[in-house]
């Protein structure tokens, strides 16, 4: 079957068998490879990428269950939270081994468009389906905070 997907702002034509998870569409039709494969059973977040601004789990998702909706990969670095996070991501320091970074930051900016002023509490349930096995969690957090903070002030 034919998919016609809106990814990082660009139309695309793939085609797919409809269950295909959209992991595979991604990283093997369209080469974008920054949206890692982790468990593949949706339990780590390696490979979260956002749907009309919401996290989603790529391994979990099929490509027919797209239809219309907006599909942002960690490549789309355009708005200004992915700025933010991104340079706050440096500035702490928070990358150990990076793997699972790609669906830290993709969760991160789903939850700073929803929440853009988060208490720790809720970054931390905002985060809790991402798994960083080098354990950088208070790094995201600060890191998050900062963005957020950053944000915010440039909005004054």
């Amino acid at each position: 079957m034919k998919f016609q997907l809106t990814i990082n702002g660009q139309q695309h034509e793939v085609e797919s068998g409809p269950e295909q998870p959209l992991l595979w569409v991604l990283r093997d039709a369209l080469g974008l490879v920054g949206t890692r494969l982790g468990c593949g059973v949706g339990q780590c977040g390696a490979c979260t990428v956002t749907v009309d601004g919401a996290a989603r789990r790529a391994c979990q998702t099929p490509v027919s269950a797209i239809g219309q909706a907006a599909i942002e990969t960690i490549e789309s670095s355009a708005d200004a939270i992915a700025q933010a996070l991104q340079a706050a991501w440096v500035k702490h320091n928070v990358p150990q081994c990076g793997y699972c970074q790609s669906g830290q930051l993709m969760s991160a900016r789903a939850l700073l468009r929803q929440n853009p002023k988060p208490a720790p509490a809720e970054i931390n349930h905002g985060m809790a389906g991402n798994i960083c096995r080098c354990g950088t969690y208070p790094r995201i957090r600060a890191a998050i905070m900062d963005a957020a903070k950053q944000l915010a002030n440039a909005h004054q």
